[in-house]
């Protein structure tokens, strides 16, 4: 038995054909570490980043376990964002097709969808339930959905549930299931915040962390571009017309923000989608689908666009600014040279974010300084530059030093005449030494 591939797993028939299509033939490191653990029943703990192959992690040992004879909910996936919920359920659908005997049945239930509708549907209840924490919950207090007899939970993205607010919502959900539940919570970190649930919820849990052998892809050129005296969407506009990109995302802090620049590099005539969290259900759908359909070129997007949502084709990332959360850097830049692809990452800084960069060096991320003058690109000098830089100071100059030494009681001109002295024997010393040589 190959230890490096899928079939030491000895998974059932069709996932062995989805693992084949999906054209998977080496486990992951994460993987390697979460999939036997679930396969015992243990609860686990996985922090990777983003694009180490978590989501199969778990599917493929999930789906292994379900019971296809028995139509009842035996599996909840909990994620922050529709999206991310929406691509989960979507990979889950890529595997069950190919058991056209057992016909394992899966739903995804995500706020901006009719509530109605969804209670409807559940006159069956589904084997997995995937969805966003609110509506997954309000289906369980419309007594519409029955998660009692679910012996598996899935927090996927716990650090971001928590920082949207949804993990009380997580926590009504994990009280409604019986109490020996197995549980599998996926973070890119765990906040002091997040342990207290953690703790609630999993006893001895098996830790496994999959640190990334460098942070950022070898694919992805990270160059750094100095805004100066400029104004910030002037010079994001020129950077975007002159690389004209065949899809590139421009990442903002806030949702003000995001409105402020897109509705900016419109008015320039830009093909400029946006994406943050006060767009309704109904306007994000509809921008995803455009995103799909490349009718956008440039797409304005705050860190929600980083984290759960797989855009393809995105050749360029844009930071407008850096984020609060510098692990968000790499969940942006992420967005980029995805499947062997090229990419590049572009920051526009102030002296004011001086001190993100450093960590960012520190980090491990290589930049490349350049800047943008009348469409042409120039690499220019690192912004540190004069700061490392070592004065070397030649033998004359120390004797000259050593020699002239400023007077106990100085009069008017007395620097000009030691600087004159010094000067003169730095001369009758390099006559000196070139005699010699």
């Amino acid at each position: 038995m190959d230890k490096n591939n899928f079939t030491q797993y000895k998974f059932k028939p069709f996932i062995n054909t989805a693992i084949e299509e999906l054209g998977f033939h080496n486990p992951t490191e994460i993987q390697r570490k979460i999939i036997p653990v679930v396969l015992k029943g243990a609860s686990a703990i996985g922090q990777s980043q983003t694009g180490t192959g978590k989501t199969h992690s778990y599917l493929f040992p999930l789906l292994e376990s379900i019971n296809s004879g028995i139509q009842q909910v035996q599996a909840v996936i909990t994620a922050p964002t529709r999206e991310l919920a929406n691509q989960i359920y979507q990979e889950i659908l890529k595997i069950v097709k190919h058991d056209e005997e057992n016909k394992i049945t899966a739903r995804c239930y995500i706020g901006g969808t009719d509530k109605k509708r969804d209670i409807e549907k559940l006159k069956q209840q589904p084997h997995v339930v995937v969805g966003t924490p609110g509506r997954i919950n309000d289906l369980i207090k419309e007594q519409a959905l029955f998660v009692h007899t679910a012996s598996l939970l899935v927090v996927d993205e716990a650090d971001l549930m928590l920082d949207m607010g949804f993990i009380h919502d997580v926590d009504q959900i994990a009280g409604k299931m019986p109490k020996n539940l197995q549980m599998l919570v996926f973070s890119a970190t765990i906040p002091e915040k997040l342990k207290p649930f953690l703790k609630k919820y999993m006893e001895n849990p098996v830790f496994e962390q999959v640190e990334p052998q460098q942070l950022s892809a070898k694919n992805i050129e990270h160059i750094l571009v100095p805004l100066k005296s400029r104004r910030k969407v002037e010079l994001i506009s020129d950077i975007l017309r002159s690389y004209n990109p065949y899809l590139a995302i421009v990442f903002v802090n806030t949702k003000d923000m995001a409105d402020q620049v897109a509705d900016q590099l419109l008015e320039r005539g830009l093909k400029v989608g946006r994406l943050h969290g006060d767009i309704s259900p109904r306007e994000r759908k509809r921008v995803m689908k455009q995103i799909r359909n490349l009718d956008f070129q440039y797409i304005v997007a705050t860190d929600l666009a980083a984290r759960g949502i797989d855009i393809e084709g995105v050749s360029h990332i844009i930071n407008y600014e850096l984020p609060r959360d510098l692990d968000f850097y790499i969940h942006r830049t992420g967005r980029t040279a995805r499947a062997g692809n090229k990419g590049l990452a572009i920051t526009i800084y102030e002296p004011a974010d001086e001190e993100a960069l450093v960590r960012l060096d520190k980090m491990g991320i290589d930049f490349t300084y350049m800047d943008i003058h009348k469409g042409n690109w120039v690499e220019i000098a690192e912004r540190n530059r004069r700061k490392n830089r070592t004065k070397t100071v030649s033998e004359e100059e120390v004797k000259a030093r050593q020699l002239v030494r400023k007077p106990q009681k100085v009069k008017p001109g007395y620097k000009k005449k030691m600087q004159a002295q010094r000067e003169q024997i730095k001369r009758r010393e390099r006559k000196v030494n070139n005699r010699n040589k």
